[in-house]
């Protein structure tokens, strides 16, 4: 399958943005990792691994590091942006004049924006001239894929021919890659399952057992739906890689950072403490606040889940009392507004 790409960029160098560029070196892919940091990125090319977010995988030598957007984005394309979406907005600010025109960008970051709900893909047209962006989005965690172990993803966008070109330029022997047309729907389940994820952690610090946390993801995936449908999405992408796919990876994975954000905190931790001894970023803390922040309308969108997530994260209301009051709820059928 040729892919026609023969330079890109990815912006932002942790352990998944790593992952992608390592992907693209081996597809024969000119390619430049960026990292906002001049420190660490000199780090970087000096001991060819990324101790911080990827330990133990080897950067390939063929790989370029840089701090610098004009040099990293020049000629290049396909532009790819892994960064974490309250920052997003930044760094995207400092290549706008440095991406050619006729790059394609695909958008590789899960999660919402506080100030404005937005999404990360709309983030990045917003600031970039308003051209097409892919979404790639799946169960997908770095430390696995990194390390050739199988993984399927979907390349989402309206424009197919891009679409077609993200599959081709990241497919190999341990990556598949579908196309989708829904880039509405993948990028909300991609945010929307690491609230979920938290809850599931909670639950496994409160030792709630299996049938809790299989009750959870069913129920989880069905309000993701409900609030995907409501801005645009279709249902059905939330029943596949980039939906349920994703969140019962994340809910169940050692390597989920929401879910063990989540497990802390049901154990008795804060929030703060919590957040405070990472290096990495727990994107669903974010999208919780941004679900239930200034630009939030949800109307009769119900999110029961997501509502005591945010009362445990934000109010320090007790976990255990969060699953009671979700546990008391008035009873109804399973199949009675599932989507509404």
């Amino acid at each position: 399958m040729s892919h026609g790409v023969r330079r890109a960029v990815v912006i932002g160098d942790g352990a998944w943005g790593t992952t992608l560029a390592i992907l693209l070196v081996k597809k024969g892919v000119q390619t430049t990792l960026w990292s906002h940091s001049p420190e660490y990125c000199r780090e970087l090319a000096t001991s060819r691994e990324n101790t911080r977010f990827l330990p133990g995988v080897k950067l390939p030598n063929e790989l370029v590091i840089s701090a610098d957007p004009h040099s990293s984005a020049e000629g290049v394309d396909l532009a790819v942006s892994v960064v974490p979406t309250q920052f997003l907005r930044s760094v995207a600010e400092r290549f706008e004049d440095a991406l050619p025109g006729d790059a394609g960008l695909v958008s590789a970051t899960k999660g919402l924006e506080i100030e404005t709900l937005r999404r990360p893909s709309e983030i990045l047209s917003n600031v970039l001239g308003g051209r097409p962006v892919c979404v790639l989005t799946g169960p997908s965690h770095a430390e696995e894929v990194a390390r050739g172990k199988p993984a399927s993803v979907v390349a989402a966008c309206e424009d197919e021919a891009l679409a077609r070109r993200t599959q081709a330029a990241f497919s190999g022997h341990s990556l598949r890659i579908y196309t989708h047309t829904d880039a509405v729907g993948a990028e909300l389940a991609g945010a929307l399952k690491n609230v979920i994820a938290l809850a599931a952690g909670i639950g496994d610090g409160l030792e709630l057992g299996d049938n809790a946390k299989s009750a959870l993801v069913t129920r989880g995936v069905v309000e993701m739906a409900r609030f995907g449908i409501g801005r645009g999405g279709r249902a059905e992408t939330f029943f596949g890689l980039a939906g349920i796919g994703d969140l019962v990876t994340t809910c169940f994975s050692r390597h989920s950072r929401n879910r063990a954000v989540g497990e802390a905190i049901g154990r008795g931790e804060s929030l703060e403490a919590v957040l405070g001894r990472m290096k990495m970023v727990a994107e669903g803390v974010w999208t919780t606040q941004a679900l239930f922040g200034p630009e939030s309308d949800l109307g009769d969108v119900s999110l029961p889940i997501a509502e005591q997530v945010h009362a445990v994260l934000f109010d320090r209301k007790d976990p255990r009392t969060a699953v009671q009051a979700l546990m008391t709820r008035e009873p109804t059928d399973e199949m009675r507004g599932l989507f509404f």
